[in-house]
């Protein structure tokens, strides 16, 4: 097969990574495109993935801005599939979606916020997606009719213990781990969909290091400018590092949503503070179903220093979020394999998850995923 994966997010890079090399290792032809965004290209080029930035000036978050490199990468990515022809699309695209009906190429989109969170991405990329693939919680709004759900999480692509294993070394590297440390995160939330959302403050960021230090190292990463009272704290790694970091970490706090899952699915507790609280369902499920951490709204930050101390005092919470999380690895699948096999078999695996509402209960695990 000839495929494309688009990728407009680092932690889109996360989510397709294994799947790029499996299907590049069963002798498949892959083109990888991106977008600039943040730490993207970096991470793609530390990984020795060859790939084409097909808007490497970037673009505003403002609406014209949003629409016209949308209308950029359309034409762009036009141009390329004609000439690639590629037998199907892949990824967290809006213009895969417009390119493969134009050219008659099935395109699969991939995402796990609700619809309404990310209202422009999912208007302009949905109504003409071949098949959209999201976590059971997901709720794709009136798209669900062309919605493909799966037990499982973005995450679990890359951090399921088929596929990621911890390295305490690779801690090593940048600090000795052997002293209790906790991992507090900034995120920039400056994309179109987080206008108007606030996370954790200076003000409140110190209150939380000073609750901290006292009982271990504490470390900041952060996508934002810091200022000198928080900058101290602030770790510079090789960002492939950063997962194998996170799971020795005692503790995560932070404000970016990609991060706390990813502190859940490795059994770290977390707490996420931001105003997407009680909105994102799949946070939601690792937080009220799972229970393997916590989100609280930045207006009830009081609530977080009492979840902190909480943690940091009573050790049979953690050993709860680490039974919890060895439940959730029962209950998921890795998504790798999945999107491996279902990418592979397309249209026919979309056709026999449509006929079969059980399937991951009947078929998945009498699959062969190798």
């Amino acid at each position: 097969m000839r495929i494309v994966f688009y990728m407009g997010h680092p932690a889109h890079f996360h989510l397709l990574r294994n799947p790029i090399k499996i299907l590049e290792g069963k002798g498949h032809t892959i083109a990888v495109l991106s977008k600039k965004k943040d730490i993207l290209d970096r991470l793609l080029i530390d990984a020795n993935i060859k790939y084409t930035n097909i808007l490497p000036e970037g673009r505003s978050n403002s609406k014209y801005g949003l629409l016209v490199g949308m209308l950029k990468r359309d034409i762009r990515l036009f141009k390329f599939a004609r000439k690639f022809k590629p037998d199907i699309m892949v990824g967290t695209s809006v213009e895969i979606s417009h390119v493969g009906k134009s050219l008659g190429i099935p395109s699969v989109n991939l995402n796990e916020d609700d619809a309404d969170v990310v209202p422009f991405y999912s208007k302009f990329s949905y109504p003409l997606a071949s098949v959209i693939l999201s976590p059971y919680s997901c709720n794709n709004g009136k798209w669900e009719n062309k919605s493909i759900k799966y037990p499982s999480f973005h995450e679990l692509a890359y951090l399921h213990p088929d596929v990621f294993t911890p390295d305490i070394n690779v801690v090593k590297k940048y600090f000795n781990p052997q002293k209790p440390y906790f991992l507090i995160r900034f995120a920039k939330l400056d994309a179109h969909h987080d206008k108007g959302i606030s996370g954790i403050s200076n003000e409140n960021a110190l209150s939380i290091i000073n609750l901290l230090e006292t009982r271990g190292r504490v470390i900041i990463n952060s996508e934002k400018v810091l200022g000198s009272d928080l900058e101290k704290y602030r770790l510079n790694i090789d960002v492939l590092d950063m997962h194998h970091i996170l799971s020795f970490a005692t503790m995560y706090i932070g404000d970016s949503q990609t991060m706390a899952a990813e502190a859940g699915i490795l059994g770290i507790p977390f707490i996420r503070i931001n105003d997407f609280v009680g909105r994102i369902s799949y946070l939601k499920e690792l937080e009220d179903e799972y229970k393997v951490g916590y989100g609280v709204r930045p207006e009830n930050f009081n609530d977080a220093l009492v979840i902190i101390k909480n943690i940091l005092n009573d050790e049979s919470l953690s050993k709860k979020i680490r039974e919890s999380r060895n439940q959730l690895l029962k209950d998921k699948i890795n998504l790798s394999d999945f999107l491996v096999w279902f990418i592979e078999n397309y249209p026919t695996s979309k056709n026999d998850i449509e006929m079969d509402q059980e399937f991951f209960v009947n078929t998945w695990s009498h699959i062969d995923h190798k």
